[in-house]
């Protein structure tokens, strides 16, 4: 099983942006980003497959970036233009089935244990 490990959360303004890095034991086909508020259920974000496709849900599209460096064994997700509304608990994601499509919103396996990112008005 891929292990996951987050970093990069942190408390910024709004319009600032920030870096999400995940450290990645062996590099699945395809992994995502995901969030989750208290109380609220788990949103998917963004998906990268191993040929480097990527996907974003509406609400990040043109302000987040996945990426990935298979010789670094890191996931990178660049948030710009950040709101309000994209204060969360960030989880990267992995373990997908191949049977699955790789998505946003696919229902990974696995996740990191997650970095708290705050956006303040």
């Amino acid at each position: 099983e891929v292990q996951l490990l987050e970093s990069g959360g942190g408390s910024v303004q709004s319009a600032e942006s920030l870096r999400l890095s995940c450290r990645y034991t062996y590099s699945p086909w395809c992994m995502g980003s995901l969030r989750q508020v208290l109380g609220q259920e788990r949103e998917g974000v963004a998906s990268i497959e191993r040929d480097g496709n990527t996907k974003y849900a509406d609400s990040v599209k043109g302000r987040f970036t996945i990426s990935k460096d298979d010789v670094k064994n890191t996931l990178y997700l660049q948030m710009n233009s950040l709101k309000p509304e994209d204060t969360a608990m960030y989880y990267c994601a992995a373990d997908l089935p191949l049977s699955m499509g790789c998505w946003w919103g696919a229902r990974f396996r696995a996740r990191g244990q997650g970095t708290q990112v705050t956006v303040s008005s």
